[in-house]
């Protein structure tokens, strides 16, 4: 097998426009820089990198973006099953069409009506007055209100029972009121009976409650990692796949941390004047709370493109085959939306599972955005993440041999 399988002739004018290549223009293409500008070429003539790289991340970020603008979702399609038809049903009925986050688009006359328009997607959940719920309130029975929701699509879900919650409450509560009301008790002291306590919340970071600031900031770093990790183990299988690796290995002088280090250059620029600009769009365009420091957020981003890197190159080290390395890459990342705590807090995760948060660099970007961004705590509080992005860039010095075995002796294993 030749050591140089492609761009083996050049042309020239003497033989009908091709001719072989001399050793020292094959010398002349050995280095560091023929390495990045060989990257940088396979980079601009393969559709893949352009959509991998550039296509898909953007596209995520100005979505989700676009559909958190207003902060919250609201005028969720719901639904009411009124099995009583009396006056106060229909009026918890008219409280509950008012409320800001829900849109009662239909009512149904049976709970199985409501399930099955609740499974074919037509609304998230569903209220449920029983039958003689007036009837049995007035005679000092307790009736019970239930109401059902679709955690499948977990945020309007969500907001869903938190309204049909509060509906519930302050049908509750005004209902006790008009009783001890109607037994002589003024308004001065039935309000204490019913509210001992006042709250006053206040949201430290995010007063608007805007659930944008934080789902944006969390899930498009965790898309980048995902590409950044797909790419990475994509373009170093590659070199297997074609049995390119011996070329690339000669080019290096045999170094594989120099042909590493050239064939992901380009990659490394790319990605950090992308994470660059998400940061810029995120906080500049979108006016995203920015509380802390500038430059540890931006260089927050700068290793997290590195570590990421690391953590990907540590992956092909450990399994040097395209396929399975791809397979690994796309699994942690996937999962990173739910075990990097973005959806669930670690402290309340199994401990089996919630120590697998630490695994993945995406983890420690959000940690950073919490405490620089949102908090504006000071950077030694914050010292042991970028820690940990060191760790993750070091992390291929453990499996590199295997690398550079796979690369001097390719076999391709589909």
């Amino acid at each position: 097998m030749s050591a140089y399988p492609d761009n083996e002739q050049v042309s020239s004018p003497k033989n009908g426009g091709r001719r072989a290549m001399t050793l020292r223009e094959k010398a002349s293409r050995k280095g560091f820089w023929a390495i990045a500008l060989r990257s940088l070429l396979q980079i601009s003539r393969r559709p893949i990198y352009w959509v991998g790289i550039f296509l898909f991340p953007l596209f995520f970020m100005f979505c989700l973006c676009d559909m958190m603008e207003a902060g919250l979702p609201d005028k969720v399609p719901a639904a009411i099953v009124d099995k009583d038809g009396s006056s106060l049903s229909r009026q918890i009925s008219n409280n509950l069409a008012h409320m800001q986050m829900v849109d009662v688009c239909d009512t149904y006359d049976s709970f199985t009506s409501a399930r099955h328009a609740m499974q074919e997607g037509k609304i998230y959940g569903f209220f449920m007055i029983p039958e003689d719920f007036e009837s049995q309130l007035m005679s000092g029975r307790s009736p019970v209100i239930t109401f059902y929701t679709n955690m499948t699509y977990f945020v309007p879900a969500t907001m869903l029972f938190k309204t049909f919650k509060a509906t519930a409450l302050l049908t509750k509560a005004g209902l006790a009121m008009e009783v001890l009301e109607s037994v002589g008790a003024t308004p001065t002291q039935v309000t204490p009976m019913l509210l001992p306590v006042n709250i006053s919340a206040r949201a430290i970071g995010n007063p608007w409650l805007n659930y944008g600031i934080y789902l944006c900031n969390s899930f498009v770093p965790g898309v980048l990692q995902l590409m950044i990790l797909l790419v990475t183990c994509f373009s170093l299988g590659q070199e297997l796949k074609y049995a390119t690796s011996r070329k690339l290995m000669w080019m290096a002088d045999g170094s594989i941390f120099k042909a590493l280090a050239a064939k992901l250059l380009p990659q490394t620029i790319i990605w950090i004047v992308i994470a660059i600009f998400m940061e810029s769009w995120l906080f500049r365009w979108n006016h995203y709370p920015m509380h802390g420091s500038w430059f540890w957020l931006t260089l927050s981003e700068v290793m997290f493109v590195l570590a990421t890197q690391g953590f990907a190159v540590f992956i092909f080290g450990v399994f040097p085959n395209l396929r399975m390395s791809l397979s690994i890459s796309a699994l942690l990342g996937v999962l990173s939306f739910s075990i990097a705590a973005f959806s669930f807090p670690v402290e309340s995760m199994y401990g089996a599972i919630g120590i697998f948060s630490y695994i993945v660099p995406t983890r420690y970007n959000f940690l950073i955005y919490i405490d620089q961004a949102l908090n504006g705590r000071e950077i030694f509080y914050s010292r042991m993440w970028y820690v940990a992005y060191i760790i993750f860039m070091l992390l291929p010095l453990t499996f590199i041999w295997r690398i550079r075995k796979a690369w001097i002796n390719p076999v391709y294993a589909p």
